[in-house]
């Protein structure tokens, strides 16, 4: 072999070699997660109290992934329609969706379920939970709960309440109000979102509002009286304000949600998104919006949260069985 041959050998493995590298940074970014937007899919209208919350949740996680989160809404059929969107999506991590209560209910109350909760999804984080509570407009003539709930049971259908759909908890809670009262007869009515439910209460097409807490600040305004909340201690902003189970009603509702996606997701990929979200769900000023709406942060891990939505689906179907509820 020729000086000339060896030395046209060596600058053709340079050549490979500076090429290997040049193109190892292209490799890189291709493998790096996230390398695109993440969108964030939340069942429920803008304005209200989980869009408002999950949008200050997706930009500090924005931060943390160096990619916009962008949030959708998919507002309607009682917060089911952005987790039946994954269904359609890809498990590569770049969809997510907010997981709320209904979730667990509503393929237990259908005729035909859209989807198996403990099979189509995969659980990434919990998040929090909410505060709720029965809201009238403040010319109506009750001051207290007691006073509503006794106008409703001596006048059957003459009330009408509000809530973000059917087989929400507000849905289901009001109504268990109602069988411990001794079967009040009042009439529900679904609304997309807290702006739908609002206007119709302030105009008086309905007489109350079952919703989680973006009536406080029409409360603090004067333009709506908050009755009770539905939490196991007063919340802070309204500690003149008793629960319900302080007005002889036993029960405790606060519907803890968090995030999920596609089923089959990479647990790699399921990593990344839960630290991300949880350093956001515990930022500054993340928990400044939920203390603005009286909620707190409810953390669970994937692991964690998968088994508490196998508990979750459990108990509601327990519950569903007991009332009989059916869409």
């Amino acid at each position: 072999m020729t000086k000339t041959m060896i030395s046209s050998i060596g600058r053709r493995s340079a050549l490979g070699l500076g090429a290997a590298l040049l193109s190892a940074p292209t490799v890189w970014a291709q493998d790096r997660f996230p390398s695109r937007p993440i969108r964030l899919l939340v069942p429920w209208a803008a304005g209200g109290t989980t869009d408002i919350q999950m949008r200050a949740l997706a930009d500090q996680a924005s931060k943390r992934f160096g990619q916009p989160v962008v949030v959708e809404n998919r507002a309607g059929a009682g917060g089911i329609l952005a987790p039946q969107q994954l269904l359609n999506e890809r498990p590569d991590g770049y969809v997510l969706s907010q997981m709320p209560i209904s979730v667990f209910r509503h393929p237990q109350m259908a005729q035909r379920a859209l989807f198996n909760p403990l099979e189509d999804f995969t659980y990434v984080i919990h998040l929090t939970g909410y505060l709720f509570g029965i809201v009238v407009n403040a010319e109506s003539p009750w001051q207290t709960l007691e006073e509503f709930l006794t106008y409703a049971k001596a006048n059957p259908g003459k009330v009408n309440y509000g809530t973000p759909g059917v087989g929400t908890s507000l849905h289901i809670t009001m109504e268990q109000i109602a069988g411990q009262r001794g079967g009040i007869d009042w009439t529900h009515v679904p609304f997309r979102g807290w702006a739908e439910n609002s206007q119709a209460l302030l105009g008086n097409q309905i007489q109350a509002s079952a919703d989680s807490s973006g009536w406080a600040e029409l409360v603090l305004a004067g333009r709506l009286r908050l009755l009770t909340t539905w939490t196991a201690e007063r919340a802070k902003r309204f500690p003149n304000v008793p629960t319900l189970k302080e007005s002889g009603i036993d029960i405790v509702s606060a519907s803890p949600y968090g995030l999920a996606g596609p089923k089959g997701m990479n647990p790699d990929h399921v990593k990344v998104l839960h630290d991300a979200f949880r350093e956001a769900l515990f930022d500054p000023a993340h928990i400044a919006i939920l203390d603005r709406f009286d909620m707190a942060p409810f953390h669970l891990g994937p692991d964690e949260y998968a088994a508490f939505a196998r508990q979750q689906y459990a108990e509601e179907g327990a519950m569903i069985r007991r009332l009989g509820l059916r869409l």
